[in-house]
């Protein structure tokens, strides 16, 4: 965006903060708008007062607006998007068009997610059905400094309710719905003593899938989860407060539909020689051929303890240990036919086993000139994982298909390609793609971390905030990745081999010529050295060339090098500090604006797949110490650390009826993380610079107790100052200067609430609505193909009675808004792109019963 255009954007704030009335300071403001308390700064403030850029959505919201997880908050924050893909767990999570972590265990996300204070390090392990809620704050841009490594884009901080100490009380749901779904809750809290507190609650959710196997298997994209969460809370005095909290969710799913988006003439007709089938071309029918149902089996469970410590009621300790594990296996039909290219027990599997230890200490002071906070911040992490891919009893059958479609192989009678080189080369037939072959990796990463932070208010006067923080972070990964690889014909080198048989063919021409074997063995060489490289399609008949350089393409899993070795060490070792300088200044009780600017880190990230390739300048290292292997391509094993800034004005007012937030940004990533599939694997690779320039505006309005509104929006500038080497539609691409897909420039989320009573019955109306403007999907699908615009309606209506009985009648996606969450170029489906379609339209009935 022009300098011009974000001044223009940053004197609109100037003017709308000077501009609005100043009221006489009063001792309390009118209450028609609810003050909302926040701790997004660590410390409990309202959030018309913290000098930061957060959005809340309270319990309320979450319950009348039938949020179930987290990825449902982009319904009611604008400037985050959620987006799942092949798996339950593979869900990204992008604020102001920055954020990544899908995919890979090796990738932390950018958007960091908090529980209670509890870092949640996948966001798999942040996907459950929400606790019993107080509040969810959403914190834009980097938070580096009291957040830690993982912060760079921002943070999703999760508050649940404390047990109460005084009364008992709780409540129970039923929820049934569309496709089935049935969920129950309940939870209780109450005192065990004057001094100990507890809670208790629970979930079941179940839903039948909406995507439609039509091979007969069960159906995609259902819902089928619970879990149980208990807390102690123990306050012996006014000075220590102690809390216990303990969780387990489990996920057993089949997920998730893909669309077939263009079928490839190429791989269409291959699939369909192997007995395969698509929906052709229809990126919402719900429906596809699959030969398996995938498995999504998720466990994650966890234990904290939190203590705060109030030493003489202006310094307080707080400490927060806490475990957690997070256990996936997967296993996905990732051809998307029915077809069986890959083996229904093992064929894509991915078993992960995620072990996490964090301890944060901090200690918090009121002074006569300043608030201050200093804290230190220690994580442990330990990954394995197992996971490969295995073809299927179809597979050879669709590789003969593909490489007589390809126009590769010799010349010769034989059935396929194939067959004709593996007589060629001495081989059985049938030793190309068996069922069975493929490969198994083994990987992991051993990651610590620590951090020591410090945050300084200075009240310069009484009408003026000077904040300074600061964050020195170091972070420490050991990792390696082995590879057991029995696919014969990936690790075969074709080059080598098709110079061979063109000096075998030059050699016995020459001699059937009448050429000596001197003469012929030049003449073979010559032939060889020169076109052995070359597509015999590149030049005319007759000239030197290599008639199998188009079966490259079936060389889907080549041999692997795995680490650490003698020349890679498998080891990163980050370190970063981290800053926030923040001036706020309150114009009036009701007004107040501020400036800020601030840094944020996330550390180096590894590739712990297949798709981990050798960087360029280790190729002849590795040549030298005798590690390469056939087909050893350059590519990266990690993409280095990003270094978020940004630079921030804002408004907040907050008025008797109404209350308004304004941010102008300023925000860039140096080194973004980017994570692209390519059709047969992930390319993990840091772009140049990422930088976005947006304003942001959140209202809420009460013109009367009855009605309430709101309106948010998010208008961004998004851009690729450079990204060299980025996975562009033809491969390869120079992306310098291009917008970012996937970012929406315009984001409009707006919703109202009407309260009426019926004599003794309290009832409400609400709706919400959600635009986004439309944008390509990735890189590398073409815009005409994929892409992605969302025009989405959801509304709800609710009865509240006396005695605590409720009834909501709600509705997700009303108008049946259809929109592509994203795509990509199909998995080894050379010209084919698929697609993951949005949720359709659902309604349901949730009933509840509050008793105390």
């Amino acid at each position: 965006m022009a300098n011009a255009t974000i001044a223009r954007y940053m004197l609109a704030v100037a003017a709308a903060s000077l501009g609005v009335p100043v009221l006489a300071q009063e001792d309390e403001l009118p209450d028609i708008i609810e003050e909302i308390v926040v701790i997004s700064t660590k410390r409990e403030s309202t959030l018309q007062r913290i000098p930061v850029a957060v959005s809340v959505v309270q319990a309320e919201e979450v319950e009348q607006s039938q949020v179930l997880d987290i990825k449902d908050l982009q319904f009611l924050v604008p400037s985050l998007r959620v987006t799942q893909l092949q798996t339950t767990g593979n869900t990204n999570f992008v604020i102001r068009g920055f954020g990544n972590g899908a995919n890979n265990a090796g990738v932390e996300p950018s958007v960091g997610t908090f529980i209670d204070g509890v870092y949640r390090s996948r966001i798999a392990a942040a996907m459950f059905d929400l606790p019993n809620l107080e509040r969810i704050e959403v914190l834009r841009g980097p938070q580096s400094t009291l957040f830690g490594k993982n912060a760079s884009a921002g943070v999703i901080n999760v508050v649940t309710a404390k047990p109460d100490l005084d009364d008992f009380n709780g409540s129970a749901s039923l929820t049934y719905g569309d496709y089935d779904q049935a969920i129950v809750k309940g939870d209780v809290t109450g005192p065990l003593s004057r001094t100990v507190g507890f809670s208790l609650s629970g979930y079941y959710n179940q839903r039948d899938g909406y995507y439609e196997n039509l091979e007969g298997g069960d159906a995609f994209n259902e819902i089928s989860r619970y879990g149980a969460r208990g807390q102690l809370l123990f306050v012996p005095n006014e000075d220590l407060e102690v809390r216990i909290i303990a969780d387990y969710d489990e996920i057993d799913e089949a997920c998730c539909g893909v669309a077939n988006l263009l079928n490839g003439q190429a791989a269409g007709l291959a699939v369909a020689f192997a007995g395969g089938q698509v929906v052709p071309n229809s990126p919402f029918a719900y429906e596809g051929f699959y030969d398996f149902t995938p498995k999504n089996e998720f466990e994650s469970s966890g234990v904290s303890l939190q203590f705060d410590y109030d030493f003489d009621g202006d310094v307080t300790l707080t400490s927060i240990s806490a475990f957690r594990n997070l256990s996936r296996f997967d296993n996905a039909d990732v051809d998307f036919t029915s077809a069986r290219l890959i083996d229904p027990v093992s064929g894509n599997l991915t078993d992960t086993d995620i072990d996490t230890f964090t301890q944060e200490l901090r200690l918090t002071g009121t002074g006569d000139v300043a608030d201050w906070m200093l804290g230190a911040y220690y994580f442990d992490e330990d990954i394995e994982q197992e996971t490969g891919i295995i073809y299927g009893d179809a597979f050879r059958t669709y590789a003969d298909a593909l490489s007589t479609l390809l126009g590769g192989g010799l010349p010769g009678t034989g059935p396929s390609p194939l067959d004709e080189l593996e007589f060629a080369l001495g081989l059985p037939g049938g030793t190309f793609f068996a069922a069975g072959q493929g490969n198994v990796e083994f990987s992991g990463l051993d990651n610590q971390a620590i951090s020591i932070f410090g945050q300084f208010d200075f009240r310069i006067n009484d009408f003026t905030t000077l904040t300074l923080g600061v964050n020195y972070t170091e972070d420490d990964k050991d990792t390696f990745v082995n590879i057991t690889n029995s696919d014969v014909f990936s690790g075969l080198d074709l080059i080598t081999i098709g110079g061979s048989l063109i000096f075998q063919t030059v050699f016995q021409q020459a001699l059937a010529a009448g050429a000596d074997a001197a003469t012929a063995t030049a003449l073979a060489t010559q032939a060889s050295q020169a076109g052995a490289g070359v597509d015999c399609g590149d030049v005319p008949t007759g000239a030197p060339c290599n008639p199998l350089i188009p079966l490259q393409e079936l060389q889907f899993l080549p041999p692997f090098v795995g680490y650490p070795n003698a020349v890679e060490s498998g080891s990163s070792d980050d370190s970063a500090t981290t800053w926030t300088a923040r001036l706020a200044f309150d114009v009036s009780d009701q007004v107040n604006v501020y400036l800020g600017a601030g840094t944020g880190f996330k550390a180096t990230s590894w590739n712990l797949s297949r798709d981990s390739r050798p960087f360029p300048g280790d190729i002849p290292a590795l040549e030298a110490a005798g590690l390469t292997v056939n087909n050893l391509a350059p590519g990266t094993r990690f993409a280095g650390p990003e270094d978020s800034t940004v630079m921030e004005i804002g408004m907040k007012a907050r008025f008797e009826n109404l209350a308004v937030n304004l941010a102008v940004f300023d925000q860039e990533i140096e080194g973004f993380q980017s994570n692209i599939f390519t059709g047969v694997g992930f390319n993990l690779a840091n772009a140049g610079k990422q930088s976005t320039t947006g304003l942001e505006i959140d209202l809420r309005w009460a013109p009367s107790e009855v009605f309430q509104g709101s309106l948010a929006a998010t208008f961004l500038d998004p851009e690729y100052d450079s990204f060299e080497g980025a996975q562009g539609i033809d491969g390869p691409t120079d992306l310098s200067g291009t917008t970012p897909p996937g970012v929406h420039e315009v984001s409009i989320n707006a919703s109202g609430r009407y309260n009426f009573a019926l004599g003794n019955v309290d009832g409400f109306i609400r709706a919400e609505y959600v635009y986004e403007d439309e944008v390509p999907t990735v890189e590398n699908v073409p815009a005409s193909i994929a892409s992605r615009e969302v025009s989405t309606w959801n509304a709800s209506i609710g009865l509240s009675w006396q005695n605590g009985f409720e009834a909501l009648l709600w509705g997700r996606n009303i108008g049946d808004d259809e929109y592509l969450m994203s795509a990509f170029p199909s998995v080894a489906q050379p010209g084919s792109f698929s697609g993951y379609p949005n949720q359709p339209r659902t309604f349901g009935l949730t009933i509840r019963q509050y008793f105390d």
